[in-house]
């Protein structure tokens, strides 16, 4: 049996130096290094850096910044110590400010490259916690044979397959984000150490819950140590042996829902650990309140949530329109929006499960109009519903966007049927990372209404 042969360039790590000319959509330092473009962590424009080059295209490179020879003005002293090694954040070394007009840049960039069209105005940048700010997150977990050492965070930064060597973490909500060495501690006594492969993060307003997931069986010698650990730094454990169906709470009858609340609306949420929810509630709490002044609801309006989870939009606009419809993909998540609305005596608020994914089936909510629509999509976008907005006859849409590439693909495909692109910009609900949230209003042309 024949060996195939490796193919490709071999990848030489020396250090490299090069003159950084912008940063790309992903926070990237850009040189051009032998005609090649080439991108590099940790670099920003105007400066001149050592880097170890990590990917050898033929059209492109990639590196990791080792060096700063020649600083820009912008550089800032990470606020996280492990940030040199850590690939969870990725813009810590830019000033705060200049990394929500990098995003603002790259919204505007992708709406008119890929949407070909520009915001008649654009809104002030959304500003909220800038650290300790994720409530939600996922943390591998690893034990190093090398290290004889039990990893618990984020991926490297280098590799982009190991894991980080890190004692805390500057962004993670401050009970899950100073307990890493802790965390690395504990799971390094259990008897099955090797086989704990993640920690699920969520934090609500009463408490912090954590998801072990485990490939085997825990004794109860480690039961105990996991109570002692809970109790010494307040947080729950919650376990997952196998699919999302066998998570469980470690003590049985600890399963209090998790808890947050839109003040503004007095209105309070319950959910699930692995519920989705919004990362950043700094962020939250305003941008809310932002949807609705854009949709200018109204109190005859009838109002369209797509992608509503469990109704954190809908139960806030519910207060002022006549009806609110929810429409969600998950049936799970679609049952606790309607447990929401019961719990906070919201009657004028219901919800429906339907894929979005797909052209709309004859349900009763699909072939209803609505004055307005509230669209808040997966990093996927909107594009099926999008295309078929048009039997809504909804006169405003206000698109909240996790991926500014996506909603400027789907701008377009609203442009052409007939709305305007009146207000657009950018929510900084990842601080310290290249993530783009975003919110844009859209108005319907009145010839077409």
């Amino acid at each position: 049996m024949s060996r195939r042969r490796r193919t490709g360039k071999r990848i030489d790590r020396t250090l490299q130096q090069a003159e950084i000319e912008t940063l790309s959509h992903d926070g990237c330092g850009i040189a051009r290094i032998e005609g090649k473009t080439t991108f590099i962590q940790g670099a920003l424009p105007g400066e001149t850096v050592m880097f170890i080059p990590t990917e050898n295209k033929k059209d492109y490179g990639k590196g990791i910044a080792q060096e700063v020879l020649k600083a820009s003005d912008e550089r800032v002293t990470p606020p996280c110590p492990h940030y040199d090694v850590c690939g969870g954040c990725s813009l810590q070394h830019l000033e705060v400010n200049k990394q929500i007009d990098f995003k603002q840049q790259v919204l505007l960039e992708n709406l008119k490259h890929i949407g070909g069209v520009e915001p008649e105005s654009v809104l002030p940048p959304m500003r909220g916690d800038q650290l300790a700010y994720r409530h939600k997150a996922r943390l591998s977990v690893r034990y190093v044979e090398k290290k004889s050492s039990v990893l618990v965070g984020f991926r490297e930064r280098l590799s982009g397959r190991y894991i980080a060597n890190i004692e805390e973490c500057a962004v993670l909500h401050a009970s899950v984000g100073l307990s890493i060495k802790p965390l690395r501690e504990l799971i390094q006594t259990l008897s099955i150490f090797d086989k704990v492969a993640q920690i699920e993060v969520a934090v609500g307003d009463n408490k912090t819950i954590l998801i072990l997931r485990h490939l085997e069986a825990f004794i109860a010698d480690d039961l105990t140590k996991l109570e002692a650990f809970a109790t010494k730094h307040n947080i729950c454990w919650y376990l997952q042996p196998g699919g999302n169906d066998t998570i469980h709470p470690l003590i049985e009858g600890d399963d209090e829902d998790l808890v947050y609340t839109l003040s503004e609306f007095d209105l309070k949420f319950k959910f699930r650990p692995n519920d989705f929810t919004q990362v950043n509630p700094s962020i939250n709490q305003k941008m809310v309140p932002l949807a609705l002044d854009l949709l200018a609801v109204e109190s005859t309006d009838r109002v369209l949530d797509l992608f509503s989870g469990l109704g954190n939009f809908s139960l806030a606009i519910a207060q002022y329109a006549l009806e609110v419809v929810g429409v969600e993909g998950c049936d799970v998540m679609t049952k606790r929006a309607l447990e929401n609305a019961h719990a906070n005596n919201i009657n004028n608020a219901s919800f429906y499960q339907a894929d979005l994914f797909a052209a709309i089936d004859d349900a009763p909510w699909a072939n209803n109009t609505y004055d307005k629509i509230l669209l808040d999509p997966p990093r996927a976008g909107a594009k099926e519903l999008c295309e078929q907005i048009e039997r809504f006859n909804a006169q405003k849409i206000v698109y909240v966007s996790c991926a500014s590439a996506t909603l400027a693909r789907d701008t377009k495909i609203l442009v052409s049927k007939g709305y305007t692109l009146v207000n657009a910009g950018v929510m900084d609900m990842f601080p310290h990372t290249a993530h783009v949230e975003s919110i844009a209003l859209f108005v319907r042309n009145k010839k077409n209404g």
